[in-house]
């Protein structure tokens, strides 16, 4: 076996926990050939695991294998519409077959677009929910079900805080993610007593070429939505990456039914006056009249 990667040459969302702390574990990523999924999946190859991403388009997967041959990472690629039932089912076994006991599931697959609630298609509010709600269950339940058979595991949802804020544009979305919260809760409860751990991540904007594209096209929106943040900036996938990693890891094996917040401060509120600004207020008038 190859020695462990040095820290300093470790994908950067890997840097922060001990090398090969997801040594003999299999881990499935659904979406896991872009943007977080693709830095998740380097960050648990590089810590020892076997990584499946699964996509509906593997040609996505064809970096993160170019890279894994190069650093003798475990990582294989797979064919997958999380919203057929049936290919899940049938994946799960693929994977059990020919891995062993699935340890870690990651439910990242997602699709995501602005458009005003009047103006959205069934089709498109149906492929939304689909892929994010209904898939997030059949692959929840298809390993859970094999997780529960051998003896617990991790389960992590990428949801976002507009799950629970709202916002305008992005009714599908919100309901969906929304869905997904309130099972991460439920089935954290209810598979706890089979060693399972299920938990959730909500990143804020973080720099990806597909969110980019469809929720902040121009550098206006993107300047708009920047300024609503506290720290004045976006996060990076390998940010996002390192906090899901974190919750799957031994670090957290007390943490279950949590859902962690990582964007920079942008779903707090919003202050009355701008920040540094001198705030002044008018004396109210007393009630005989004299000012």
């Amino acid at each position: 076996m190859d020695a462990p990667l040095d820290p300093s040459e470790r994908p950067a969302a890997s840097r922060w926990l001990p090398a090969g702390c997801f040594a003999g574990k299999t881990a499935v990523v659904t979406g896991g050939g872009t943007g977080l999924g693709l830095e998740l999946s380097r960050g648990l190859a590089a810590l020892g695991a076997r990584v499946a991403v699964a996509s509906r388009s593997t040609e996505h997967h064809a970096a993160l294998l170019a890279e894994a041959a190069q650093r003798s990472w475990s990582v294989s690629s797979h064919a997958l519409d999380v919203r057929e039932p049936a290919q899940v089912e049938a994946l799960a076994d693929e994977l059990r077959a020919e891995l062993g006991h699935v340890d870690v599931l990651v439910n990242n697959a997602a699709g995501n677009f602005v458009c005003p609630a009047e103006r959205l298609s069934v089709n498109a509010w149906r492929s939304v929910l689909g892929i994010v709600l209904d898939g997030t269950f059949y692959c929840s339940k298809s390993f859970g079900r094999r997780m529960i058979a051998d003896g617990g595991g991790s389960i992590l949802n990428v949801v976002a805080t507009y799950a629970w804020t709202g916002m305008p544009g992005v009714v599908h979305s919100a309901s969906a993610k929304a869905g997904v919260l309130a099972m991460t809760k439920t089935l954290a409860a209810e598979w706890a007593r089979h060693g399972i751990r299920v938990n959730a991540i909500a990143p804020g904007p973080f720099e990806s070429e597909g969110a980019g594209a469809n929720l902040w096209p121009d550098e206006a929106s993107r300047a708009r939505i920047e300024r609503g943040i506290p720290l004045q900036r976006f996060g990076t996938a390998e940010e996002m990456a390192a906090h899901c990693l974190y919750l799957l890891s031994p670090a957290s094996d007390y943490v279950t039914g949590e859902c962690l917040v990582v964007d920079g401060g942008g779903s707090l509120a919003q202050p009355f006056w701008d920040a540094g600004t001198r705030f002044s207020r008018k004396r109210a008038a007393r009630e005989d009249g004299e000012s």
